[in-house]
């Protein structure tokens, strides 16, 4: 199924850019390398829960993992990795703690809350169908939030590269294109849940994600490219 093969790509190209993040940070330990290299992890397990019930049928294990990877806890973590490319060292830690605090609290409702109705085992369910609103409202929270955090961290990347005072050691130009690339495709990832919601295409969901996690990772490549080995953080 086409639905299938879409999934299993994003999660090939999410374990790809996981390990070229993870690689880095290893070697350069810069945090916001950390942070989306999680985030990465977070997709890959997301994608395979998506190919998982796509091929075999969707159970509440599948399902419960699928949404708090993928529509909970994905985007902030990945807009974490944003915080610490841009803001000081001090306020990105703080962040870094209340997402974490967050995302054990949303983990704890999402492997606790119950289903409202039995889960369709052929297609992908929709949150409203299955689920009351104290999930749901954690899905639109985290995304909803992190997408503003990573727009506005592109917003500002240009902003100071136009301004000329992107960090040392960093390509303003570079900074500037790879965050737009990230918003970009976090913001394609989304439309992929809008699609499921509006019409229940998990096939369109599933090929969105894919292209939504390449463009993300064409940002971290215009990233990566613009920094120098000895460049400082921002």
């Amino acid at each position: 199924m086409v639905e299938v093969g879409a999934s299993v790509s994003a999660a090939l190209v999410a374990l790809a850019f996981g390990l070229s993040t993870l690689e880095r940070w290893l070697v350069r330990r810069r945090p916001h390398e950390l942070a989306w290299t999680v985030a990465l992890a977070m997709f890959l397990v997301a994608s395979a829960a998506l190919a998982t019930g796509a091929e075999a049928g969707w159970t509440g294990a599948s399902f419960r993992v699928f949404y708090l990877f993928g529509a909970v806890l994905n985007v902030p973590v990945l807009a974490l990795g944003t915080v610490f490319l841009l803001a000081r060292p001090a306020t990105a830690r703080r962040w870094a703690l209340a997402v974490a605090v967050a995302g054990g609290f949303a983990a704890g409702v999402l492997a606790t809350s119950p289903f409202t109705h039995r889960l369709p085992r052929h297609r992908l369910p929709q949150a409203s169908e299955v689920f009351g609103p104290l999930p749901r409202a954690l899905a639109g929270l985290g995304s909803g939030a992190g997408a503003v955090v990573l727009v506005g961290g592109a917003a500002w990347s240009a902003w100071r590269a136009l301004a000329g005072r992107s960090p040392r050691g960093v390509s303003p130009r570079r900074l500037a294109v790879g965050n737009f690339l990230v918003a970009a495709g976090t913001l394609v990832s989304g439309a992929s849940g809008l699609l499921n919601s509006a019409a229940g295409q998990m096939t369109g969901f599933a090929v969105a994600l894919v292209v939504g996690i390449a463009v993300i990772f064409a940002g971290f490549l215009a990233i990566a490219a613009g920094q120098a080995p000895t460049g400082e953080e921002p």
